[in-house]
Formats: structure tokens, sequence, C-alpha cells
């Protein structure tokens, strides 16, 4: 039977992804409050919720219908700020390397925080630990907690005021803060906050994430980062695949190592 890896990589991706799945499903109280309180019935919210599973997407559709939106403001607004995972799917695609079933999995839980917890990684089996610990967990707590404020509807007042939007933000930040040392991040942390602070006033929610993305890609095509020579391995070394790593899947054959007979019989099981 299989186990999740014992190394310190793979355990500081658990607690990273606990940490932003708890900061992030609390803020789910809000979203079902906001969404019974807006007209929408329990059922609709929930099938939002499971359905669609993109935080911002389902604020901003809410946000439209509250505000006498017609249905297709509202998909619209939704639809533009879902664009979104489809860059991050760029991302995270090849460092989890699944097919099959795994990937439709997959496809349902790549959000904010789970491509963050991913790329936070340093090693590409401590990425798709943290990627599936997070994508699940966010899964798991954001819908129990959309109940629970569906549920509770104007008894729990404004989420808002207890800080839970704030706590989200928080764990992003510790999360994304370690990244910054390079000062081509910092460049690149910097033009995004202009674009972001000087669209909010004009813009509606969600074009200024976009906006921050589109600054990261400009960077990228015209200033290239230069091959590091101490990237991870991936040649079947210690950083490829931890022993053990339930989360990897369908790893190609030429990155196995001829060397570590064990390679293959762990797994041989799984297949």
């Amino acid at each position: 039977m299989k186990v999740l890896p014992t190394d310190p990589a793979a355990r500081a991706a658990v607690r990273q992804g606990v940490s932003v799945s708890v900061a992030t499903g609390l803020y789910g109280i809000s979203f079902g409050a906001l969404s019974v309180a807006a007209g929408v019935g329990l059922g609709p919210t929930m099938a939002l919720s499971l359905l669609m599973f993109s935080g911002g997407s389902q604020f901003a559709l809410i946000g439209v219908i509250g505000a006498a939106g017609t249905p297709v403001a509202a998909i619209a607004t939704a639809t533009l700020l879902g664009l979104r995972n489809t860059l991050y799917g760029a991302v995270v695609s090849p460092l989890l390397q699944v097919r099959g079933w795994r990937r439709l999995a997959a496809a349902q839980v790549t959000i904010d925080e789970s491509t963050a917890v991913a790329v936070a990684q340093p090693e590409p089996a401590a990425s798709r630990i943290g990627f599936w610990v997070t994508g699940i967990g966010v899964f798991v707590l954001w819908n129990a907690f959309v109940l629970l404020g569906a549920l509770a509807g104007d008894a729990l007042g404004d989420p808002r005021a207890w800080g839970l939007d704030a706590a989200a933000a928080a764990a992003f930040l510790a999360l994304v803060w370690p990244r910054l040392a390079p000062r081509r991040a910092q460049l690149v942390a910097g033009l995004a906050v202009v674009a972001t602070t000087s669209l909010i006033p004009f813009v509606p929610p969600g074009i200024p994430v976009l906006a921050a993305a589109a600054v990261a890609i400009v960077v990228g095509l015209v200033a290239p980062t230069a091959p590091a020579s101490d990237a991870p391995q991936t040649d079947g070394g210690p950083s490829a695949v931890v022993p053990g790593d339930v989360f990897a899947d369908d790893v190609p054959d030429g990155e196995a190592s001829t060397d570590s007979p064990e390679n293959e019989t762990d797994r041989e099981p799984a297949r």
C-alpha cells in the first residue's frame, strides 16, 4: 500500500496545501450567504459552487444577478474571469503528468490556490502533492462552507467583517513572498501591482487579475529567463519521483532510472 512521502519537501507541500485550503474554504461562507441574498436558491447555489468551482467567477456571477443584470451578462462575466484557469492548466500540466480520468479531476481543481501551491514547491513530486492536497482540500472545504453560509443566510451578518477575505489574501502573500527574492520577480510583482491598482476603479472585478497575468507574460516574452544550471532533475533523480508518491501518474518510461529496479515495481500495482 502506498503512503504519502515523508521527505521534508513533501511535508512542507502538505502543510501549505492544508493552510491555504482552510483559509480559502472559510471564505466560502461569504459566497453562500451572498448568493442566497441575491435571490439564488440553495440548490442553484450549491450546483454553481460544485460545478463551476471558481471563486472569482462565482462572485462575479451572483454580483451581476444581485445588480439585476441579465443572465447573458452574468454568464459572460463569469466566463471571462474563468479564462485565467486555462493559463493555470498550461502551467501545472507538465508538473502533474496525468492522463485519463485523473486529467479530468485535475482540470476540476485547477484553481488559483492549487496552482500557486504547486509552482511554489522545489521538486516535481512535491508540486504534485501540493496541487492535489490544495485542490481537493479547497473543493471540500469551500463547498462545505458555501452550504453553511447558504443555510445560515442573514444570521451570519456580513462575513467580510470577520476578516475571512483578508485570511485568504494573507495565505497567498505568505506563499508568494519567498518567491520574490530575485530582482526579476520583484520587477514583475511591482509592475503587476501598478497595473492592477490602476485598473481597479475603472474595470469590473477580475479584469485587474488578468492584467497582472498579462504583465508577467509580456516580461517573459521581452526578457526570457536563461536556463538555470541547478534546475531540478527529471531523469529519475531524487527530485523527479519520490518513492510512494501516490500523486504521480503515468510518468514517461524515459524518466525511469535504469539502475533502480524498485521504480518499476513501485508503479506496477497502481497501473
